[in-house]
């Protein structure tokens, strides 16, 4: 894979050596502000955020590789899906998760198929979006794994300050899922609602 990678980014053996060495750093790095945390907040609080963040990952990587798989066949022109209809759809389902987290707030065994039909949905999306911008054929590998890339990367940034801001300082509150979870998952329903309204009849 590595050999690969290197040939469709055309970059040599020091490169990515040294693409290695930032992760190893990176981690290293993460190991002081992780301490101060543990120190002033207790292991307890550390650890939940930390398993809600893993958490995250996992469900962004499940909806990672669907939409990969979408984006790639709509890109190559094997699926091709209206976006007459693909567009009311994914605004169908920003509607269904913020529904979902007003009315309950545990997670479910259908939540990882749901999240990847989801992802496949959005695929056909993204596909839709570059295929205006238009991707070169000599660097489709290169252009698909960079737009993912960025599309998770983005989702996580997103997700990490959201957490940081709220979550974390007062998540553990009773008041936070009535004035915080549930205000902002009506918020995100009504915008979904209205952006599925305004592809089919607008």
């Amino acid at each position: 894979m590595i050999p690969d990678l290197m040939r469709e980014f055309a970059i040599g053996a020091a490169l990515v050596g040294n693409l290695s060495a930032l992760y190893f750093y990176s981690y290293i790095a993460v190991q002081i502000p992780g301490g101060i945390l543990l120190e002033r907040l207790g292991p307890r609080v550390v650890l939940a955020g930390g398993a809600t963040l893993c958490g995250a990952g996992c469900i962004l990587f499940g909806a990672a590789v669907a939409h990969t798989m979408t984006l790639a066949l709509g890109m190559l022109g094997i699926v091709a899906v209206s976006p007459a209809i693909v567009e009311p759809l994914i605004a169908a389902s920003i509607v269904y998760v913020g529904v979902e987290n007003v009315l309950t707030n545990k997670p479910h065994r259908w939540r990882p198929v749901v999240v990847f039909g989801f992802g496949l949905l959005h695929g056909l999306g993204f596909a839709g979006v570059l295929k205006e911008f238009g991707l070169a054929t000599d660097h489709f590998v290169t252009g698909l794994i960079a737009f993912n890339i960025g599309v998770e990367l983005g989702q996580l940034a997103v997700i990490a300050i959201c957490y940081l801001v709220a979550g974390l300082w007062f998540g553990h509150k009773a008041w936070y899922r009535r004035f915080v979870t549930m205000r902002a998952s009506v918020a995100v329903a009504l915008v979904g609602a209205w952006w599925c309204f305004e592809r089919v009849w607008g």
